[in-house]
């Protein structure tokens, strides 16, 4: 028999002992894998959330201008120059002016590419979105219900008709009471296709907003500025550590328990086979050999160990999470992660009593009954 198939058979000799050692293991590692998908999961969903939806921050002019958002307007290319910005997923223009709309002299006119109307936080709550460069319009609640005007309805815009193809709800006042159409339109009315007044911004799944938006500042700061944080950067970048911290934590708790637990068990085969270690000794078998071969048995029950409890690990989590309307989420990092755990357990757990062993004088340890 060659010393590895030794070294991979001779821990289940002691069935007993290696079925306690893997059950002890089991555990840590199944909370390991079931928490960590849980976890991952967690943040998965997390992110989705405050990356849904509106931007996650928008770009403006430098100065104080004439455009209706009170900056200057910008040239339409930086639309490309953002979006090319690492960590950037999505870049939309917006094009905001004053013109006459309906009995309105003057009224807020917003242009924007019909694919980033959700980066706007627009909801559409009847009819559908305005299709790219034509005569359409949709209208904020607001606006609609103030002027009595419904989809199919026709609406003034700079002396032009449009048509009212859609209604939308927005968590933005201001919008609620504007009306939309395709930017291009809007360029045509104010004359002018190469200005917009911002861009939306949307970073990539799990990129931090705040760094991105540091970043596009130290390559353009002087020309633009990144001016309205949509939501709370700084607070949702602390709320996801925390989440990614508490899985390093749980893992932590079950490297010390898992490693205390191999420890007492092959402290214990130590113990019990100490008359079998000074026959090896006796033999010929050096203190190298002796230390591999612990070591060694010591991996073996870990690594089964990891394989056990990472099958039912994703079982349980599988089965009993949705109960608790959690849905986990297992990637390869937290597999490595458990079968990471299970190695250093292993060499922790058995290079104490390895140790020990080797300092076994063999006529002590042939003396021992």
């Amino acid at each position: 028999m060659s010393f590895l198939k030794f070294i991979i058979k001779n821990p289940f000799r002691r069935k007993n002992s290696a079925v306690l050692a893997i059950v002890g293991i089991c555990i840590g590692i199944i909370v390991i894998v079931a928490l960590g998908g849980i976890t991952t999961g967690l943040v998965s969903t997390f992110e989705d959330t405050i990356h849904a939806g509106g931007a996650d921050f928008s770009i403006s002019g430098k100065e104080t201008g004439t455009s209706a958002y009170g900056t200057n307007t910008i040239d339409a290319n930086w639309t490309d120059k953002i979006a090319n910005v690492s960590g950037v997923s999505e870049a939309y223009p917006i094009y905001v002016i004053l013109t006459s709309v309906g009995d309105d002299y003057m009224n807020t006119l917003i242009g924007i590419d019909p694919n980033g109307t959700t980066m706007a936080d627009i909801v559409v709550s009847d009819g559908r979105i305005f299709k790219n460069n034509s005569s359409e319009v949709i209208l904020g609640k607001i606006y609609a219900e103030d002027n009595n005007l419904s989809v199919g309805d026709k609406l003034k815009v700079d002396g032009e008709d449009f048509d009212v193809v859609g209604i939308i709800e927005t968590g933005d006042s201001n919008m609620a009471g504007a009306v939309f159409t395709s930017i291009e339109k809007v360029a045509e009315v104010n004359d002018d296709s190469d200005s917009i007044s911002n861009i939306y911004v949307k970073v990539d799944k799990g990129a931090d907003a705040q760094e991105v938006a540091d970043r596009i500042d130290s390559m353009y700061g002087d020309n633009i500025t990144t001016v309205s944080s949509v939501m709370e950067m700084g607070q949702m970048a602390d709320m996801l550590n925390m989440l990614k911290a508490s899985s390093w934590g749980i893992s932590l708790l079950a490297i010390v328990v898992g490693g205390l637990g191999i420890i007492n068990t092959m402290l214990m085969s130590v113990f019990e086979r100490t008359r079998e270690i000074g026959v090896l000794k006796a033999v010929g078998w050096s203190n190298r050999k002796i230390l591999t071969m612990i070591v060694g048995e010591s991996l073996v029950i870990t690594i089964v160990s990891a394989i056990i409890g990472s099958i039912i690990g994703v079982a349980l989590c599988t089965l009993l999470a949705p109960m608790m309307g959690l849905n986990p989420l297992f990637t390869i990092d937290t597999f490595v992660q458990a079968f990471g755990i299970a190695i250093i357990v292993g060499i922790i757990g058995g290079l104490y009593p390895a140790i020990k062993a080797i300092k076994l004088p063999p006529t002590e340890a042939l003396r021992y009954e």
